[in-house]
């Protein structure tokens, strides 16, 4: 399992990431490392017991700071085929961005500033599945005037150990 901790600055629940203590810095640190740690061998390296870090993680968990998930190399479940696509639209791009993050094949969705307003990365089964979805599901949607498809041709790093600030 890997370990995601995703910093937005929105408010959620009753956690701001910028009111994250040190503790809860260190646990998520200490599982972004190895996500597989166990909450013991995690209380151990910040001084709490494994129940203390077990109700800390369900918080972080719940209020949305932390998500944690199995990453896997899409290759090798069968999508052959990864993009990024930058999106030009008109009108509202959070709506447009919401529309789009309902989209299965998306996996995610970014409101930008420069030449794009919307960036968007994409997994599919293969180039048909690629043209499929650009040209029902993305083109079609109310507001897009034009899209740039950047085709993966490999992925030489992904992580999600960047740590805390």
């Amino acid at each position: 399992m890997a370990f995601l901790a995703e910093n937005y600055g929105i408010r959620h629940h009753w956690l701001v990431a910028k009111d994250l203590d040190h503790v809860s810095k260190q646990i998520i640190e200490a599982l972004q490392t190895d996500g597989r740690r166990s909450y013991a061998s995690v209380g151990k390296s910040v001084g709490l017991s494994e129940a203390a870090v077990r109700n800390r993680v369900q918080k972080l968990s719940d209020s949305g700071v932390l998500q944690i998930v199995a990453v896997t190399d899409p290759l090798q479940v069968g999508f052959a085929r990864q993009a990024m696509i930058g999106i030009r639209c008109t009108g509202d791009s959070v709506v447009l961005a919401d529309k789009l993050a309902e989209i299965d094949e998306i996996d995610y969705v970014v409101l930008t500033a420069g030449s794009f307003d919307i960036m968007i990365e994409v997994v599919c089964e293969d180039d048909d599945g690629l043209l499929e979805l650009l040209n029902q599901k993305v083109r079609t949607q109310p507001g897009v005037t034009g899209t740039e498809t950047l085709v993966y041709l490999k992925l030489v790093k992904q992580q999600y150990n960047w740590g805390t600030r």
